[in-house]
């Protein structure tokens, strides 16, 4: 019997499973647990799935920079780009759980101007930032939020 198992269908399903509880833990204590990581808060972003058009929540370390919000596309130093962001890219328009607070966001991404910029900001809150950066060969995008 050949068992082969998928490194990518592991790593997905653990994710999955990570996602949902930390957004339930977010979501049942307001906040309190789980909210926050590396004095940074942690939001629960809602896109709409590009392909299935149903809503998908992600739990994700947010940079806030001024009146907008940061996100960083890293996957971890994956080469594979997040389904957030994907979905971002076809749906640019969101909405973000911040603190008990609902708001209604757009998505861009940085140019790579911007980037030069705002990469030394996120790396400052999590220097994770720049290993997973040296893992992969995709550039690892800045995602930026504005409320709507």
């Amino acid at each position: 019997m050949n068992c082969t198992i998928d490194r990518h269908q592991v790593k997905d399903t653990l994710s999955r499973v990570a996602t949902t509880l930390h957004t339930q833990l977010i979501r049942r204590t307001g906040g309190r647990f789980g909210g926050q990581m590396f004095k940074r808060p942690m939001i629960l972003l809602t896109t709409t799935g590009r392909i299935s058009g149903q809503p998908r929540v992600t739990p994700l370390l947010c940079h806030p920079d001024g009146d907008r919000y940061l996100l960083i596309g890293s996957n971890g130093g994956d080469d594979r780009t997040p389904q957030w962001v994907q979905n971002l890219l076809a749906n640019p328009e969101a909405s973000i759980e911040l603190e008990g607070e609902t708001i209604p966001v757009r998505a861009t991404i940085a140019t790579p101007e911007e980037k030069k910029v705002l990469w030394p900001k996120a790396t400052a809150a999590y220097k994770g930032y720049d290993g997973y950066q040296r893992r992969t060969s995709r550039d690892i995008p800045v995602v930026i939020l504005t409320r709507r």
